[in-house]
């Protein structure tokens, strides 16, 4: 079973954003799977790591669509995106250096952060890129 479901209440109506966050909920869906299944340190890591690295490519991708678009409250969502991106690197060190555990809360607070952050923060984008008629890709 999942922890992280996609569903169509969280679309934000922009084909792409829309594409980079199922594929988020598929990496997090890998790393609870590998998390549950005892995998070892080496598997988590490298899941950790390509969950990390997508995230940021999909940051990436907003944040370049909100400053070309002038989205009035980028500031304020880069700084989410900012404070996930912190939060979720020093995790990663913190487990390679063998100082902290991947955990159900862990997973959990990814969670709620996903379903809060595009539910809300990333669909007032959506609509703002659909009132400045940005095509979606």
């Amino acid at each position: 079973m999942n922890l992280f479901e996609w569903n169509e209440a969280l679309s934000v109506g922009h084909i792409e954003i829309d594409s980079q966050h199922r594929m988020l909920f598929q990496y997090a869906n890998k790393l609870h799977a590998a998390m549950s299944a005892g995998k070892g340190k080496d598997v988590l890591s490298q899941t950790l790591i390509d969950l990390i690295a997508y995230t940021q490519r999909h940051f990436a991708t907003e944040e370049k669509l909100m400053q070309t678009h002038q989205y009035p409250e980028y500031p304020k969502h880069k700084a989410e995106h900012d404070g996930l991106t912190r939060k979720v690197v020093q995790l990663r060190d913190d487990y390679m250096a063998g100082r902290a555990v991947l955990t159900s809360e862990v997973l959990q607070f990814l969670k709620n952060w996903l379903n809060h952050h595009i539910g809300e923060v990333d669909k007032k984008v959506g609509k703002y890129l659909q009132t400045q008629s940005v095509p979606s890709y």
